[in-house]
């Protein structure tokens, strides 16, 4: 942990010097923002804020698991399944996802439901892609030698094609969660009066708090690092530990 901890610390010392040395009135010192971070968690605003973004990425995150695995499961397996659905998934991937927010705000209006669908979409593609490449991409000769002593399409695909895959899924996930991140957060500034997003925005109109502006900021960094910090934890799974062996 020395490492980044001296990085962060050169970093948060820079900072300083640097708005001490510039004399500025508007940009915060770190001492100011942590200042700003207690009188949030003081009032209890924080821990609301906090609550509705991961709320919103919690549906969101598991409305778009449940509807990728199985489908990137199945677009591995099935051919023609993969030769219909690919090129629909390869054209709407690049789409950004703010680009889909005036469509979100127009089909659901103001209110959670339109960041929740933005972080479904968002998630969705990198997960099925990623589902269906492990899928294409499992060693052949583990198929063949299950098929060679009979096994059964059904059994060769829950014992054999799902835990192979599972590795492939998790790193899905990891991409999927922050990207989901990315995305309530700049719903927020724009369509809701809650969330983080909302935070940064309303303390920059509410009197140029930027020490509010920047402690929202480090909130989300950290928040963002624990998510993918616990997706992988996934990793530690009994079923999957044998892809991360060294």
């Amino acid at each position: 942990m020395w490492p980044p901890t001296l990085v962060l610390a050169a970093l948060i010392a820079g900072w300083w010097a640097a708005v001490v040395a510039t004399q500025s009135v508007i940009f915060p010192t770190p001492a100011q923002v942590v200042t700003g971070t207690l009188e949030l968690v003081e009032d209890g605003t924080l821990w609301e804020h906090i609550g509705a973004s991961l709320m919103r990425v919690g549906l969101g995150f598991g409305l778009a698991t449940l509807v990728a695995v199985p489908l990137g499961l199945w677009m591995g397996w099935v051919a023609g399944a993969y030769r219909t659905l690919n090129p629909v998934f390869q054209m709407l991937r690049p789409i950004s996802p703010i680009a889909w927010i005036p469509i979100a705000i127009l089909w659901f209006g103001v209110g959670d439901v339109s960041p929740i669908f933005l972080i479904f979409i968002s998630s969705v593609f990198p997960m099925v892609l990623q589902t269906t490449a492990g899928v294409h991409t499992i060693e052949r000769r583990y198929l063949r030698a299950a098929t060679n002593f009979g096994v059964s399409r059904g059994t060769l695909f829950r014992q054999i094609v799902i835990p192979a895959v599972l590795p492939e899924i998790i790193v899905g996930m990891r991409i999927g969660i922050g990207v989901a991140w990315l995305v309530v957060v700049a719903a927020e500034m724009i369509a809701l009066r809650s969330g983080l997003g909302y935070l940064i925005m309303d303390s920059r109109n509410a009197g140029n708090r930027y020490d509010l502006v920047i402690a929202s900021m480090i909130i989300i960094g950290a928040i963002g690092l624990l998510l993918d910090s616990g997706t992988r934890l996934l990793e530690r799974l009994k079923i999957v530990r044998w892809r991360y062996v060294r």
